[in-house]
């Protein structure tokens, strides 16, 4: 909302500098631990990682600050998946009238995805598409705070 809306509400150099100091936390956390202003002590946590990114996220910044932020915990093989949307779409899929064509875009290309990999932990960014993912597969979706969490010390 920071980056992409905010400065067409109130337009002027004062939102057009909110919007370029707005980060998603994972990202933001990830570029401070790069830049070495912030260090993690993280647990070994080896295994694989399926990154999903929240429409919204990879049509605005993309999803490889996630991934670089789920890069810091030593042992994770993270893959953030090219699966398209979950067809949750914000609040679209809870609406009783969509949900067989939620169902079938989720089904297009991100759940065949996750079955290829049934040992993997999922990680997506967005609380709708972590809900989808619950509700079709009943795998547990973890955010990439959640997981770098687990990992500290």
């Amino acid at each position: 909302t920071l980056t992409d809306e905010w400065p067409e509400l109130v337009p002027g150099p004062q939102a057009r500098r909110v919007a370029s100091a707005a980060y998603l936390a994972d990202q933001w956390l990830g570029e401070q631990a790069k830049a070495q202003e912030l260090k993690l002590e993280l647990t070994a946590k080896p295994g694989r990682v399926l990154l999903h990114g929240h429409c919204h996220q990879k049509a605005l910044c993309g999803s490889a600050g996630s991934a670089a932020a789920l890069k810091l915990v030593p042992g994770l093989d993270v893959t953030a998946l090219d699966a398209g949307c979950c067809g949750m779409a914000g609040s679209f899929g809870y609406e009783s009238e969509h949900y067989d064509i939620s169902e079938k875009i989720a089904n297009l290309e991100l759940l065949p995805a996750l079955r290829a990999e049934p040992d993997a932990t999922i990680c997506a960014t967005g609380t709708s598409c972590r809900h989808q993912i619950r509700d079709l597969t009943t795998r547990h979706a973890l955010h990439p705070l959640e997981i770098i969490a687990n990992a500290l010390r």
